[in-house]
């Protein structure tokens, strides 16, 4: 059955949400340009409700889309292709944005929500402010229009509720033109984790924010308030700064819990499209700032508030036009939406640019130069720092648009981007990185007026002593030589001291103010933290055995990896390993069952029971229960030893997946407050691959007696007859009989069931296999007359494992520090909050 109800009723909350925005731009238009009051309120009452209902079906078509995702109808493409019937209600909700219809329409709904806050908390610019608002809203909506422009064959946008039969030209829909698929593709893997529940929309609600500053940015250039929008513009700027960083940390965090190069950051170009904008509003707040005890920074603001919105749109551009697809894992394909983006990316670039020239020469400008001894002066250096920082980035990012566009004019051009992207990137961003550090310490002492030279340096020179003390010391305990890190911890420490000594003496006046030295605080001990997890990570699994891994493999792969077989101890740096196999991971219970423990369904994701399962001494499965579990990852039990004798255990996770390049691997982390231990596995064995098994050796046995099968141990305790088998019909004439095996392992016991089987007078056997050992046992034949029966086992190598596992000093450093920088935000934003209400409770906003 087709429900197009729901996709039809989501299409037209679209439709509806595109000439609700279009006709709400016209009207606060036309407000803005009403000559008479009346006239002006008329057309802004129109634009309000226009807007509502706007708002109203941006809500109609989320909802209409995750109805259909949470209900599996999968006869869309949307859901067919994001969803499956297996994901839990949050993993529905991460469906929701993993497709780019979904990544726009979260988008749009963030900018609904903030466009109608405007519009309850900021009368006076409501109609300049709304319009721009307004049409950046008509072309996110036409980006899910997905409607064809008749006679002119133009496609507009791509419409999440498109049948999967009108997406996909498969034979089978020809025959049945009704066909619904019973689940779906599934979610990507790596974005079955908490963090992509939370980050997705955190960043998209940082993007959408940037239009806010922007929005009063065009309007006071537009309506020649040219001073007045920086006041209002300001603390949604710090509040676009915040969210938008947050959801670059929660990125970088997702990063390092989830995939295996081992860091948080790998500048990635989708990464450095996001990390980009972010240095150019923050540069935009600090000369916003300025400006407002000065006119010298008002230029600047202008130029970098447009400058952070228009890489905004360029990011998305690079992300969403499919222009990245070749050196970006991240980046979506092109969805026949990359010439509306650049029209999107266009329209407002350029109108921008055409209206602040316009206005250059009308807006005020300060003639007086700033002196080196004032703040305005080291503020609007920290943002030339900022800005070249971004450009850095950029430039190499962009190499993949500048070959786009030289082809695009009949050129060649085959300018390849950075192959070491790690190593490039952080060269430079480094000393970037000591500027601004340099830059946040010292311009804090400035206040609003010139400094004397004497004051400037009897305020630094106990910061500067401290720093050096502190420096001194770290230097020589973590035996810090490389020169660079020395500069950067030297950097970092003195941004913390400095502004701590600022905070300790705005605490004590006015804590309101202590906004940018806390920020400032956690910048410091950010980069305090990334020199020592990034510079002096270190790899502890090195292979001292003098053999190689793999003959296949690096040098570096059989110089950095251990093998470890099953139970068999393995020393390594001050830690003693043991792998105890493999583990699943049941749905809705928070613990690991072993892999030996369960036997397969007909369903990869049903199991049962073959004995009682126990976690933390209380038996959570009982023999023969039927478990849900996800089959497409394995967990790898990882038992750790100290010098001390405490132990404590890893599971590191992995699958094989041959849509997404083979083996993909997470961490595990053993977390403390000094380091953490960072484990992966670098290869498993590939269960897909077809086993290699010995030839078989026949054991005849009785219940109860014992025999040595690959030097272990097994028993038979019991031979039954079954009434049912898994995937197989009986009837009443069928016999299936199941032996229940106890096999000995190094350190337990494992059970083995193989099944005998006649139907319809044909004899069938059904092994069973203990995947620790290597062992798998068949029960060939019963012999009633003599109460015993032939036993075969076949065996293969013992499980393996190759691991990885590497020491991340002080990381937990950069996370006080991203902590410390959020709350910095946050208590500037509620600062100049405070600012602006006060002053609209005047009327003067």
């Amino acid at each position: 059955m087709i429900h197009e109800f729901i996709g039809g009723l989501g299409h037209l909350f679209v439709i509806v949400a595109f000439i609700s925005a279009l006709y709400s731009a016209f009207c606060f238009f036309k407000a803005s340009q009403a000559k008479e009051l009346t006239q002006e309120k008329s057309w802004k009452i129109n634009g309000r409700v226009a807007f509502y209902l706007h708002a109203v079906a941006v809500t109609g078509i989320v909802f209409s889309l995750f109805y259909i995702i949470y209900n599996h109808y999968f006869e869309y493409h949307y859901a067919w292709s994001h969803s499956s019937r297996r994901l839990p209600t949050h993993y529905m909700i991460s469906c929701f944005w993993e497709g780019q219809e979904g990544s726009f329409l979260l988008w749009l709904f963030w900018h609904a929500l903030l466009g109608v806050v405007i519009i309850l908390t900021n009368k006076f610019w409501e109609a300049p402010v709304m319009t721009v608002f307004s049409l950046v809203q008509v072309f996110l909506a036409s980006m899910i229009l997905g409607v064809v422009i008749p006679g002119l064959d133009i496609k507009l946008g791509s419409s999440p509720f498109i049948l999967l039969r009108d997406a996909i030209d498969a034979p089978i829909f020809k025959e049945q033109p009704n066909f619904v698929p019973k689940d779906g593709t599934g979610l990507n893997p790596l974005l079955q984790n908490y963090w992509m529940v939370i980050h997705p929309p955190t960043l998209f609600l940082g993007f959408a924010t940037t239009v806010i500053p922007f929005a009063f940015c065009i309007a006071g250039l537009w309506k020649r308030r040219y001073r007045e929008w920086v006041r209002p513009a300001l603390p949604w700027a710090l509040f676009s700064g915040a969210i938008l960083g947050l959801g670059i940390l929660m990125g970088g965090y997702w990063a390092y819990e989830t995939l295996n190069f081992g860091g948080y950051w790998n500048w990635d170009p989708v990464e450095n499209a996001v990390y980009v904008p972010w240095l150019f509003l923050v540069a935009s707040i600090h000369t916003m700032i300025t400006f407002k005890n000065s006119d010298t920074a008002l230029k600047a603001s202008v130029v970098l508030v447009i400058t952070t919105f228009v890489l905004i749109l360029y990011s998305t551009f690079l992300t969403r036009s499919g222009i990245l697809g070749n050196s970006s894992v991240h980046s979506f394909t092109d969805l026949g939406l990359s010439g509306q983006l650049l029209i999107y990316l266009l329209f407002f670039t350029v109108g921008s640019i055409v209206l602040a020239v316009v206005r250059w020469k009308e807006m005020p400008y300060s003639e007086k130069e700033a002196s080196t001894y004032s703040r305005e002066f080291w503020i609007f250096i920290g943002a030339l720092v900022l800005c070249l920082m971004g450009f850095q980035v950029l430039i190499p990012t962009s190499i993949p648009v500048w070959n786009s566009i030289v082809e695009l004019f009949g050129g060649v051009s085959n300018i390849a981007p950075p192959a070491d992207q790690i190593a490039f990137y952080s060269k430079f961003q480094l000393w970037f990185a000591v500027g601004v550090a340099l830059l946040s310490g010292t311009g804090q002492f400035f206040w609003w007026k010139k400094m004397k030279k004497e004051q400037l340096w009897s305020s630094l020179t106990v910061p500067a002593v401290f720093t050096l003390i502190i420096t001194t010391i770290i230097v020589v305990i973590k035996n810090v030589a490389d020169p660079i890190y020395i500069m950067l911890l030297l950097a970092g420490v003195y941004t913390v001291v400095a502004n701590a000594k600022i905070l300790f003496n705005v605490l004590k006046k006015n804590p309101k103010l202590s906004g940018g030295a806390v920020t400032h605080i956690g910048v410091g001990l950010m980069l305090i933290g990334i020199m020592f997890s990034a510079g002096y990570s270190k790899v502890v699994s090195l292979n001292t055995t003098g053999m190689l891994i793999s003959k296949e493999s690096s040098t570096e792969f059989n110089n950095e990896n251990l093998l470890l077989f099953i139970n068999e101890p393995k020393e390594m740096a001050d830690y003693s390993l043991k792998y105890k196999g493999e583990r699943l991971e049941p749905v809705d219970v928070s613990s690991y069952i072993n892999r030996n423990d369960i036997r397969q369904t007909g369903l990869p994701h049903m199991v049962i029971a073959k004995r009682d399962i126990v976690a933390d001494g209380e038996v959570i499965f009982e023999k023969n229960d039927t478990i849900e579990i996800a089959p497409e990852n394995t967990y790898y039990e990882i038992e750790y030893t100290d010098k001390q004798g405490e132990k404590f255990t890893l599971y590191p996770r992995a699958q094989v997946n041959e849509s997404m390049g083979g083996l993909l691997a997470s961490p595990d982390i053993k977390r403390g407050f000094a380091k953490d231990l960072y484990t992966h596995v670098s290869s498993i064995r590939d269960p897909n691959n077809e086993v290699e098994w010995s030839d078989m050796e026949e054991f005849e046995v009785s219940p109860k007696d014992n025999f040595f099968v690959n030097d272990y141990v097994a028993r038979v305790d019991k031979l039954e007859r079954i009434p049912e088998v898994e995937g197989v019909e009986l009837s009443s004439e069928d016999v299936a009989v199941k032996a229940t095996i106890t096999v000995q392992g190094e350190e337990s016991e494992y059970v083995v069931q193989p099944v005998f089987l006649i139907k319809n007078g044909m004899v069938g056997r059904i092994s069973d296999e203990v995947s620790d050992l290597g062992l798998k046992l068949t029960l060939l034949n019963i012999y009633p007359e003599k109460n015993s029966m032939a036993i075969g086992a076949n065996t293969r190598q013992k499980d393996w494992v190759v691991l990885k596992a590497m020491e991340k000093p002080l990381i937990n450093v950069l996370w006080l520090g991203t902590l410390l920088l959020m709350a910095g935000f946050g208590i500037a934003i509620n600062r100049r909050y405070s600012e602006f209400k006060k002053m609209r409770e005047k009327g003067m906003e």
